[in-house]
């Protein structure tokens, strides 16, 4: 008689192994080093990459992990979930609860930009109140600048930063002055109104930069980019 094969299926990590595993990569220096960034977290991120590529796409584990509030967890989870499965919604829930910048910023990168909702929610959080949620806005306007302008209207996307990026909170500030800066880098019509506002304005002009990393003061940034895209 022939013998019948039965595929065994790999057991699921549940959630308290995953934080186990993440208690054991604390790591002191760490915390110290992402806390002075506000990230309230002491795991390497190299080794919480390793983690998610042992785990693989794990979606609902993700959203387990990430419903720990557990800054660690919460990057985990955006390493490991399937972005297009978040609906609308929860992608707005998401980036209102988050609270450290690394994972703000993992969750637009990641997860949002990959996202059929990314467009809706670029327009809608562009103009939300929370400076924060705001920020997400135009960190997906920044990919729009840089990828698919089309349809953008940039002449007014300037006008906003130069009415509004000098007195922004920081994040928000951050975001309006890398928009300013992709704009002046990948827009030569709109280059010199850009690096106007930049040097008017001086928003991060005294940002300490360490050698050999370019300067976020935008016309410097600007400078900087456009003469190695000219030279090479």
């Amino acid at each position: 008689m022939a013998q019948t094969t039965v595929a065994k299926t790999a057991p699921q990590t549940t959630v308290a192994e995953v934080m186990a595993e993440l208690a054991g990569l604390e790591d002191a220096q760490a915390r110290e080093v992402n806390e002075r960034h506000g990230d309230d977290h002491g795991v390497n991120l190299g080794k919480l990459r390793a983690v998610a590529k042992r785990l693989k796409t794990q979606h609902e584990l993700a959203c387990r992990l990430w419903e720990t509030d557990d800054t660690a967890a919460r990057l985990l989870a955006l390493l490991i979930c399937r972005p297009k499965a978040f609906s609308l919604a929860e992608l707005d829930a998401m980036i209102r609860e988050t609270r450290a910048p690394k994972v703000h910023d993992w969750l637009v990168n990641y997860v949002v930009k990959k996202s059929p909702h990314a467009e809706e929610l670029r327009v809608a959080w562009f103009a939300d109140p929370d400076p924060v949620v705001a920020s997400a806005g135009w960190a997906l306007t920044i990919e729009r600048v840089a990828k698919k302008p089309e349809g953008l209207d940039l002449p007014a996307l300037l006008d906003v930063i130069e009415a509004e990026m000098r007195d922004a909170p920081d994040r928000l500030q951050w975001a309006m002055n890398h928009c300013l800066a992709q704009i002046g880098i990948d827009h030569a019509q709109h280059r010199a109104r850009a690096l106007d506002i930049g040097e008017r304005l001086e928003v991060l002009k005294d940002y300490p930069t360490s050698p050999g990393c370019t300067s976020p003061f935008a016309p410097t940034w600007i400078n900087e980019i456009v003469r190695r895209q000219q030279a090479g």
